[in-house]
């Protein structure tokens, strides 16, 4: 199975966009993903759903975190901004906000979020976002010899 379908199979059980992300790499990087679970949590919704960065973007850079490590502030750095300007290339944004709203969505923000219907997953561009995320952080994983 690809990153790309462990994350969008964790975002369609009920994980939110930074954890279905960041969940992809657990096993890859030998971490307890309950812990990554917890640690990715907080950042869904574009942080704690204020609608900033979005979920599936916070969610690579844990993973790239995971993934890599020994990595330098610096390198660290490079493999996150990499990893924006494939994202941001594919879909212009790297926030919650205008990426919801890019798709139509109305967005909202306070702290309890919309129930997981059908209706939920068909109108929302997250799927898609965090399964393109995920591809985007193995693929540079790869070509940095991680996978």
């Amino acid at each position: 199975m690809t990153a790309q379908e462990r994350a969008t199979q964790c975002f369609l059980q009920g994980h939110n966009c930074s954890q279905a992300v960041a969940l992809a790499f657990a096993d890859e990087a030998g971490v307890d993903p309950v812990l990554v679970g917890a640690a990715s949590l907080p950042l869904g919704g574009g942080l704690g759903r204020l609608r900033l960065t979005c979920g599936a973007v916070s969610g690579a850079a844990v993973a790239l975190g995971l993934l890599f490590p020994h990595a330098t502030k610096d390198e660290m750095y490079a493999l996150v901004q990499e990893f924006a300007r494939r994202f941001t290339q594919a879909h212009h944004y790297l926030g919650c906000r205008e990426l919801l709203q890019q798709a139509g969505v109305a967005v909202n923000e306070g702290p309890v979020s919309e129930p997981r219907t059908e209706e939920f997953y068909k109108k929302r561009p997250c799927g898609r976002l965090i399964g393109d995320a995920a591809a985007i952080v193995e693929a540079i994983c790869r070509e940095h010899g991680r996978l």
